[in-house]
């Protein structure tokens, strides 16, 4: 993909030189390291980027990262990635109040930043720069065979963990496809309630479940393994009727 001018907002020093680093070895420019949230908005202003990294907490200023965004966004509308070592869900809704492109947990490994850079940018672009995050979006980009391919959520039957990577089967196919990323950031894009985690490894699409039997369930015709001590929480999910 053409090179991307990318704002970085991280107060730590080390990392930041790090993110740089990767990014542009990665064949990005990156406008502007920044530590707090008049020198994110003066570097925007001065050379507007393509996107922007923010880390969320940022010590040495009174307003995080989030306000941050919030800040950036009025002044100049691009994708926003969040780096962060926070999960907590308070601060996750918060976050998405602002709409990210995606939201990348600390630690991260510099291959996996620079695939949700570009698939953040690549989402941007495709939904026409709407004001809607990809979180919420029916389809999304996801980088596949060296590009980018655009897959409909509701089409994808399971998302199986592969190391770094994730596999995922779709609809009316009879193989999985093999996406470059892994599951942990790749299930932040589902977030619907019918996407279920049946294990640490494992993403159901439960809109497709057709069929339960007593070590598998069928996603359509296609047979998935319950992995041990999942099977409980399932039957709940699937409000399951049982006889005596």
């Amino acid at each position: 993909m053409d090179p991307l001018n990318i704002l970085i907002v991280e107060d730590e020093t080390v990392t930041a030189a790090n993110i740089q680093e990767t990014l542009e070895k990665a064949g990005h420019r990156v406008t502007a390291t920044t530590r707090t949230y008049h020198e994110a908005l003066a570097a925007a202003r001065y050379q507007p980027p393509d996107l922007a990294l923010i880390d969320i907490q940022l010590e040495s200023d009174l307003m995080d990262g989030i306000a941050t965004a919030r800040a950036l966004l009025e002044q100049h509308w691009m994708p926003i990635v969040y780096l962060t070592a926070n999960s907590e869900l308070p601060t996750v809704e918060r976050a998405r109040a602002t709409a990210p492109a995606a939201y990348l947990l600390k630690p991260f490994r510099p291959n996996e930043l620079t695939i949700q850079v570009e698939l953040a940018y690549h989402n941007f672009v495709g939904s026409g720069g709407l004001s809607t995050s990809p979180f919420l979006t029916d389809g999304v980009f996801l980088p596949f065979n060296k590009g980018y391919e655009r897959i409909m959520k509701q089409d994808v039957l399971y998302m199986r963990a592969a190391g770094s990577y994730t596999q995922v089967m779709m609809t009316g196919e009879g193989k999985a496809r093999l996406f470059t990323l892994n599951l942990g950031a790749l299930a932040q894009y589902f977030p619907d309630a019918a996407f279920y985690r049946l294990s640490r490894s494992l993403v159901i699409n439960l809109n497709h479940v057709s069929r339960l039997e007593q070590g598998q369930v069928f996603l359509n015709q296609v047979a998935v393994a319950i992995p041990d001590g999942s099977r409980a929480g399932l039957l709940k999910k699937l409000s399951v009727v049982r006889t005596r």
